[in-house]
């Protein structure tokens, strides 16, 4: 078991997803404080999470994928594109990255600015099951553009998935910043919660993004675009050993998430 774990941990990685997840909540929690008392508008808000993520994958993304999101990792896992190991290190990343953010924030902002400090929980008259249905769809547009977006089968121009998970993630902001705060990411949410002590309503912005990012996985990978995996390479990816055995380069490009469109690109540009 031991040796299982260490061979599915890669610092780089580790160290990617961190810092990306760090800089993504600093920069996103930090357009939700309200200076001079002037409150911030939804466009502040949306685009600095959008642009935060869109930043953060162009960064990151040839490293570790810039999942940024367990519920992305998650939905990874779900469809065998990352193994169970992996997955585990990226949401402790993940998790660190985003306290550590939250902390920085928390620490560098005036007392008089913090507001609410970007914590989701329902708002005009949401109920908790509104609330989980509206992260669950929103996050469902992610998921959806995400692996679309990194698909290596696919033949088209599809354009900058930086740009396009950006745009997604500010879509998702344009709406549900009026009935949750929006989420999509339950690392983002626990950053904010932490350093505030407020959980209520906290299991919503868990159990509504990792579903939506699971029935986004499955819609993709079992009707929109089935994949031709078979049970025992579906099982060796998630143990971990499908990349040591190398048997096929195009699975090997599959097995790595969203790390097989920036492979792509750059074999497109040496041609």
């Amino acid at each position: 078991m031991l040796k299982e774990l260490c061979a599915g941990f890669h610092v780089k990685a580790f160290l990617a997803e961190l810092v990306a997840t760090l800089i993504f909540v600093f920069v996103g929690l930090g357009s939700t404080l309200s200076w001079s008392g002037a409150m911030p508008t939804i466009l502040q808000i949306a685009f600095t999470f959008g642009l935060g993520i869109g930043t953060m994958v162009q960064a990151v993304g040839h490293i570790s994928g810039a999942h940024i999101n367990p519920a992305v990792t998650i939905a990874l896992l779900v469809g065998a594109r990352i193994s169970l190991v992996q997955t585990f290190f990226y949401v402790i990343a993940q998790m660190l990255g985003a306290v550590v953010g939250a902390a920085l924030l928390y620490e560098f902002a005036p007392p008089d600015i913090r507001g609410g400090f970007g914590v989701n929980q329902p708002s005009n008259n949401t109920t908790s099951g509104q609330a989980l249905a509206i992260e669950i769809i929103l996050t469902m547009q992610l998921v959806l553009c995400i692996f679309a977006s990194t698909d290596s089968q696919r033949t088209d121009n599809i354009g900058s998935p930086a740009i396009s998970i950006g745009l997604s993630v500010v879509l998702g902001h344009l709406l549900g910043i009026y009935y949750t705060g929006c989420s999509m990411n339950p690392a983002r949410s626990f950053g904010s919660a932490l350093m505030t002590g407020n959980f209520e309503y906290h299991w919503i912005f868990w159990v509504g993004p990792i579903t939506g990012a699971i029935f986004a996985c499955l819609l993709y990978d079992y009707v929109f675009v089935p994949q031709s995996i078979s049970p025992r390479e579906r099982l060796e990816i998630l143990r971990g050993n499908f990349m040591q055995e190398n048997e096929n380069e195009e699975r090997r490009k599959q097995s790595v998430g969203l790390n097989s469109l920036y492979n792509q690109s750059n074999n497109k540009e040496k041609m």
